[in-house]
């Protein structure tokens, strides 16, 4: 790994993620989750999530998120949604469903993470972590383990 090259990737997606286009935003945020374990990403990704200009943004980052299926992407998400207006709220829930209805290994475990988190000491994750439960729990996946 290239710690130089992976740096100045998130600085430029930052950049991007300033623009004042909404498809450079969503796309900045869609880049961004590939580099979601680096501290300098946490800021523009959650700024993303709540983009005040257009909720393609927070979808698409949300989305990209998710797709991480791990932690760190479900702790920025769950970080973002504790403090998210209904608006914005509605589609991070639209992102949870597109990511986590068609396999029901992927939303168990990201049930089993939620709950961990629901623990953290941070209570903005902590709440966020258990919002996310509560969507999560109401899914029905379409695939299930033979």
């Amino acid at each position: 790994m290239d710690a130089g090259l992976r740096h100045a990737a998130v600085v430029s997606l930052g950049e991007l993620g300033r623009s004042h286009d909404y498809r450079d935003r969503a796309d900045a945020g869609h880049g961004l989750a590939a580099f979601a374990e680096m501290q300098e990403a946490l800021g523009s990704l959650l700024e993303l999530v709540l983009d005040p200009g257009d909720t393609f943004v927070t979808r698409r980052t949300a989305e990209a998120l998710f797709r991480r299926k791990d932690r760190v992407g479900l702790t920025i998400v769950a970080s973002a949604l504790a403090v998210a207006d209904s608006n914005h709220s509605d589609w991070i829930h639209t992102a949870i469903v597109d990511v986590f209805s068609i396999f029901s290994d992927d939303r168990d475990k990201a049930i089993r993470l939620c709950e961990e988190m629901s623990l953290d000491t941070d209570d903005r994750v902590a709440l966020g972590a258990r919002q996310l439960h509560e969507v999560l729990a109401d899914i029905d996946p379409v695939l299930r383990p033979v």
